[in-house]
């Protein structure tokens, strides 16, 4: 051996000069050890002289005696430290901290369906089913009550003037067809008036004013045949155009003060607001 390797532990120096050693030193396994690189195997190899030696009674002096003991022990634990090594619990690496599980994702509160549009023919037939209605003694009838509990009529009266409680002696056409509106679910696009001037002037705002008669449509008149919304004085719904220059309706507050189908000419017809039905 050379270099660092050529030094021996004290021990071994110890024992080198034993008779027990210089009797092995001359065996071929001693002489094997020589030829190694491994000190480890080298004290290893001691130990087993030394048990050897003690096995067959030879006993050295007492250093020897000790130092062998002690040799013993240091080649013991050598040789175990690798079988320790190997049934020592093998941890396995530590992984990567895993990604917190995604947190549940609060339930989205169910979109509401948007509002179903009611059909022409809907409207119509809500309108129709009120014919015969007319005022009771007092001259008020369910219309005129409905509509003075409405908020569009604190706004109506806040732009004509006067007071709610006059509304339970106006007349009553429009509010009949505010309330075939909101009864069919379409009073915003019906509208909701009780001066048919304005109310045709609100479907003129919005585009939705014309002169031909559609099933549904809310149909303004003016007796004296103009055609000036300024003129409106009547108002009611459409059921069909005759075709003929008629057009049939159904209106409120005629005919003795009721709810009457109509069968009224183009002439007095200023026209029609068109309402936003479902196709």
């Amino acid at each position: 051996m050379t270099g660092k390797h050529n030094k021996l532990h004290p021990v071994l120096q110890s024992l080198r000069d034993t008779p027990v050693a210089q009797a092995l030193r001359s065996t071929p396994v001693f002489q094997s050890v020589r030829t190694t690189s491994a000190l480890v195997a080298g004290a290893a190899l001691v130990g087993t002289i030394a048990a050897t030696t003690a096995h067959a009674s030879v006993v050295p002096d007492g250093h020897s005696q000790a130092a062998a003991a002690r040799l013993a022990g240091y080649a013991t634990a050598e040789s175990t430290l690798p079988q320790l090594k190997k049934d020592a619990p093998q941890h396995a690496p530590q992984q990567a901290p895993q990604a917190a599980a995604a947190q549940p994702r609060a339930a989205k509160a169910p979109a509401r369906p948007a509002p179903t549009k009611p059909t022409a023919q809907q409207a119509i037939k809500i309108a129709t089913s009120q014919a015969g209605i007319s005022e009771d003694g007092a001259g008020k009838t369910k219309f005129q009550r409905w509509y003075m509990g409405t908020e569009r009529a604190k706004q109506t009266v806040a732009r004509d003037g006067g007071s709610l409680g006059l509304y339970a002696n106006a007349e009553w056409c429009d509010m009949f067809v505010s309330w075939v509106g909101h009864q069919a679910g379409a009073a915003g696009s019906v509208g909701s008036d009780a001066w048919t001037v304005a109310h045709a002037k609100w479907f003129q705002q919005h585009k939705r004013w014309g002169t031909a008669a559609k099933p549904g449509s809310v149909v303004f008149f003016a007796w004296n045949g103009s055609k000036s919304l300024d003129a409106i004085q009547h108002v009611g719904m459409v059921i069909k155009d005759n075709g003929d220059g008629t057009v049939k309706t159904v209106e409120g507050n005629t005919d003795g003060n009721s709810v009457a189908v109509k069968t009224r000419p183009d002439s007095t017809i200023v026209g029609y607001g068109y309402p936003d039905y479902a196709r």
